[in-house]
């Protein structure tokens, strides 16, 4: 059974337990007369008279060039539309960041296109979110959402299914904010033209908000608003700055402008209808997407809630924040002590989805692109492939591979046997400070098993390179405070999985991580010999 079929099969069991008082209700429904008339938006190709493209001539039936390029720093708008009326399905789909024969140098990702959505007229944006974030796909990473309200099936076909009333008129508009050109950029918008919407119905809206990192002594905010509506959705992307697991932090949301929370949660991944943490996965109403490396310095963590059948309901204010506490590594703690309740220094975003009537007062705004990237944690990366002619290994085939979207591809070795089977990296220390090193490497059918050691020591513990497929792993081997100057790692082959049909090497890169500024401030493993006892804190 494929992962598509399971991921569907995983839907209608969902939905025929979870989600059946939503189904049911969405059944009847249509046993029952609807008013209004159904509309669409679409990129479908439009000539003139002329027979050339005309976005407001008609639909082309000859042609099938259904698709929109969007050049760096410019704005395409997908729909505009008197109302009243209300939008019940958004559809899109454009090509990913890889080079690709359509886009030879590559194109734009989903966290670099800015969406947004303003109703009736208004110079403040109603929807205002990266594209990928909106439908639950973080970091500029393509991931499968399958759910009641967002579904993004085989990673890249968006789809949202939150209706958005509007009144007077609307406009949806996507801003490419990055370099690169938005390519082969498709879309539909259905939509229902009404005679009326009543004074009581809200609207919808959803804001995209960061923090590189977290502010120290206050909770994260997701939502502060005035109005009267209900909260129904959480998108939130964490990068961790440190070892160990992040998620600790409470959910507090305060109604109506009490002082204390009124809703007070018991852990980030309780929030998000998990346990014991999270792990990628895809279910109605609650999700992680995507989950890379548990309790590494650089993990992203993904989720999405959506209070569908449980919405947070306010009637004056509503402020939707989440503590950012955590299990710390001992030396980020005064005590030098692991335990689990301690303020972390994490990079979050988030967005926020809610219904109201009246005017938001939430003041966050979207940042442009370069500032919603998240900036580099690395100290030094040393590239496999430029040192390629400068690397000392056993006897055996090597050369540069162009593989996993590797900007700077990897080194691959074949080594001719297990005894053979062993390369050094060079690298330099510019600095003596608290650093993590790491591989980042690939993972193969026929990849071997390998140990490090930094300088003759031992580091780490065994690497397995296989995998059933292609990806790339990142493979953390110490914390120290090295002395500036030359160092030399090796790579050792011991042996392969049993799965595996061979022993070889994929080396993208070596690379000295940063630790967080209070690693330096206290100081705990400054003087201590680090070949002596290597650390690795997870």
């Amino acid at each position: 059974m494929n992962s598509l079929l399971r991921s569907y099969l995983l839907v209608v069991v969902a939905l025929s337990t979870l989600a059946s008082p939503i189904l049911a209700q969405g059944l009847a429904d249509l046993a029952r007369p609807m008013e209004g008339r159904s509309m669409r938006a679409t990129s479908a190709h439009r000539v003139g008279p002329d027979g050339k493209f005309d976005p407001n001539g008609e639909l082309d039936p000859n042609s099938n060039w259904d698709n929109k390029n969007l050049d760096p720093g410019k704005t395409r708008v997908l729909m505009e539309a008197n109302g009243p009326g209300v939008i019940t399905h958004i559809w899109m789909t454009f090509l990913g960041p890889q080079k690709h024969t359509w886009a030879k140098d590559g194109s734009a990702n989903h966290q670099e296109m800015l969406l947004r959505i303003y109703y009736d007229g208004s110079d403040r944006p109603a929807v205002e979110a990266p594209v990928g974030d909106f439908f639950a796909n973080c970091f500029g990473k393509r991931a499968e959402v399958i759910s009641v309200p967002v579904v993004v099936e085989d990673a890249d076909s968006y789809n949202c299914f939150w209706h958005m009333p509007f009144r007077k008129s609307i406009r949806i508009e996507v801003e490419n904010q990055s370099e690169k050109p938005v390519s082969l950029l498709y879309y539909n918008i259905d939509w229902i033209k009404k005679e009326s919407i009543a004074d009581d119905i809200p609207y919808f809206y959803a804001q995209y908000k960061q923090e590189y990192p977290v502010k120290q002594g206050s909770d994260y905010v997701i939502l502060d608003t005035e109005g009267k509506g209900h909260y129904v959705g959480t998108v939130l992307a964490v990068r961790s700055r440190s070892p160990s697991w992040f998620g600790e932090g409470d959910e507090k949301v305060y109604i109506d402008g009490e002082e204390k929370p009124s809703i007070w949660g018991t852990g980030t991944e309780d929030y998000f209808l998990s346990a014991w943490g999270l792990q990628t996965t895809s279910t109605p109403y609650f999700g992680t997407p995507y989950f890379d490396q548990w309790g590494i310095v650089g993990g992203h963590t993904s989720a999405y809630r959506w209070h569908v059948q449980d919405p947070w309901v306010f009637n004056k204010s509503i402020k939707v924040t989440i503590e950012h506490f955590g299990w710390m590594s001992p030396d980020e703690n005064p005590k030098y002590v692991a335990n689990s309740w301690n303020e972390r220094q994490d990079d979050y975003s988030s967005v926020a989805f809610w219904y109201q009537t009246g005017t938001p007062t939430f003041k966050a705004r979207a940042p442009h692109a370069k500032e919603r990237t998240l900036p580099s944690i690395e100290r030094e990366t040393f590239h496999a492939t430029a040192m390629l002619d400068n690397l000392d290994h056993g006897h055996g085939h090597i050369r540069r591979q162009d593989i996993n979207n590797y900007p700077e591809g990897h080194v691959f070795f074949k080594p001719e046997s297990q005894d053979e089977g062993w390369i050094e990296i060079p690298f330099t220390v510019k600095k003596k400070e608290p650093l993590r090193l790491l591989i980042n490497a690939t993972r193969a059918e026929d990849y071997g098993k390998y140990r490090a050691t930094l300088d003759g020591v031992a580091i780490g513990g065994t690497m397995d390179f296989y995998k059933d497929g292609i990806d790339e792993w990142e493979y953390h081997l110490l914390d120290f405070w090295p002395e500036p100057g030359e160092h030399v790692l090796r790579l050792e082959c011991v042996g392969q999985n049993h799965k595996s049909s061979g022993n070889y090497l994929g080396l993208e890169s070596v690379r000295l991580r940063e630790r967080r500024p209070r690693v330096i401030e206290m100081g705990h493993d400054k003087d201590k010999d680090w070949k002596k006892e290597p650390k690795l804190y997870d």
